[in-house]
């Protein structure tokens, strides 16, 4: 089969390229040697996703009306075929979190309007805690306030809209182009169970070394056009987008690293994933210059992914989606709601009388509940699992071990559940693993202590479906 090759070539004291028809495999500029353009067709898509009506902040428990803008943030869209027309689109965005009712009516009109299936699409979000509401995520931190509730309702429809119509624009974009994948570092993410804020700065300036476990590696994946031009770069971190905790629409450290990379690579779209930040925080954190410093590092933790040789992706795609019913340890009861009507804490007080009234309305409650679980294979090279809500870090680190290099796993996908613990957190208990179910709105307190088992059942049955 005949082949586009692209050399780099020098005049003067800028890079050019030249191109001639060769067969079998090719380099091009970044430092990466990658298969024929041919075999991939990438489309890239991005909207503002900015509220332009004062729909409060989301997180922290509390009601937060915005002041303005740091930076605007963004929702993108990365669509991605093979040789043989198999296609599959990564959504990444600047949402707090998404909940299972936005993202099931954009998955439904995905289908509809432009077929594609359940299995095909992940949509992510950074887990932002200077973004906006939506729909009923997180719906008990805030008072109730009917102009609100309208104003989040709308933004949520006007963004389902956006949505659809973005993934769109990134499959009408699909143009040849190469995929390469590389591995960098940042380590400012530190494990916020075993070491306490407030003792962070003081335990950095003596040196001495931080508990817990973390990852602090960052995955790359670029997109580059025959031509040599970086269309997309695509990254991700473990670790809480919290810094910040003000009343500003900002992206906090994934805004920043986007922002700096796209200024680095004009027309390059920089993409961000979080990769099992549960139980991770930015520390020192709470001011505009850490944060800034915190993305500027995972910004040059990329830049020098970018400059090393990258590892070719093979064409090929595969995909496999699974929900699996994940228990409750127990479902809360009616005269443990009306105990809590009055509780001292306000969200615990306002979700007693939201389920006494589902209750009311429905008779019981669901004993589980759908956990979405995605395992995508790139060509032979990378492998991509996705996982619903505040997965832990240790997931990352357990199948990354079990299913080698060249895999990612990706919290925060398809829906804002609650903290997905691992048995080691489970047992340890804490705000990740203990009774603070209550907090998503789930109607029981606790997960069973055998989640881990469960969800690495399925991925593992996903992974040999794309994987044999």
């Amino acid at each position: 089969m005949m082949k586009m090759q692209w050399e780099r070539t020098r005049s003067s004291s800028r890079a050019r390229w030249r191109c001639s028809v060769v067969t079998g495999l090719l380099v091009v500029g970044l430092g990466m040697t990658f298969a024929s353009a041919a075999e991939w067709r990438a489309g890239i898509a991005r909207a503002v996703i900015t509220p332009e009506k004062a729909v409060w902040l989301a997180g922290y428990g509390s009601k937060r009306v915005p002041d303005g803008k740091l930076h605007d943030l963004w929702m993108k869209a990365l669509a991605l075929e093979d040789h043989a027309g198999q296609r599959v689109v990564l959504i990444t965005s600047d949402f707090q979190g998404v909940p299972k009712g936005m993202s099931d009516r954009v998955f439904a009109r995905l289908k509809k309007e432009q077929g594609i299936e359940r299995t095909q699409v992940m949509f992510t979000f950074s887990h932002n805690h200077c973004g906006p509401r939506l729909g009923n995520d997180l719906v008990d931190y805030y008072p109730v306030e009917a102009e609100q509730v309208a104003l989040v309702e709308e933004y949520t429809t006007h963004m389902v809209d956006r949505c659809v119509s973005m993934v769109g624009q990134a499959l009408a974009r699909l143009e040849p182009a190469a995929l390469g994948l590389g591995q960098g570092k940042a380590t400012f993410a530190v494990n916020r169970r075993n070491n306490p804020e407030a003792q962070v700065p003081a335990l950095l300036a003596a040196g001495k070394p931080l508990k817990g476990p973390v990852d602090h590696t960052v995955p790359v994946l670029t997109v580059t056009r025959p031509d040599g031009k970086l269309a997309a770069v695509l990254f991700g971190y473990a670790c809480h987008p919290t810094t910040l905790s003000f009343l500003t629409w900002c992206g906090d450290y994934p805004g920043f690293a986007q922002l700096a990379l796209e200024r680095s690579h004009p027309g390059t779209v920089a993409m961000f994933v979080n990769t099992c930040g549960g139980d991770q925080n930015p520390l020192p954190r709470r001011s505009v210059e850490l944060c800034e410093s915190y993305g500027n590092r995972l910004a040059v933790a990329v830049e020098k992914v970018l400059k090393q040789p990258l590892k070719p992706v093979s064409a090929g795609i595969h995909t496999a989606f699974e929900y699996t019913s994940l228990p409750y340890l127990e479902v809360v009861s009616r005269e443990k709601l009306l105990g809590l009507l009055q509780d001292r804490n306000a969200i615990r007080a306002r979700w007693a009388a939201r389920m006494l009234s589902r209750l009311d309305k429905n008779g019981t409650f669901p004993k589980t509940y759908p956990y979405p679980i995605h395992a995508w294979r790139l060509g032979n090279e990378m492998l991509m699992i996705g996982m619903g809500a505040e997965s832990v870090v240790d997931y990352a680190l357990r199948f990354k071990r079990e299913f080698g290099p060249g895999t990612w796993v990706c919290g925060y996908a398809d829906d804002m559940i609650a903290y997905i613990p691992s048995r080691r957190v489970w047992e340890e208990g804490g705000y990740e693993g203990g009774s603070y179910l209550y907090e998503y709105g789930r109607p029981a307190f606790r997960w069973s202590g055998d989640i881990e088992d469960q969800i690495s059942g399925v991925v593992h049955r996903l992974v040999k479906q794309v994987r044999p």
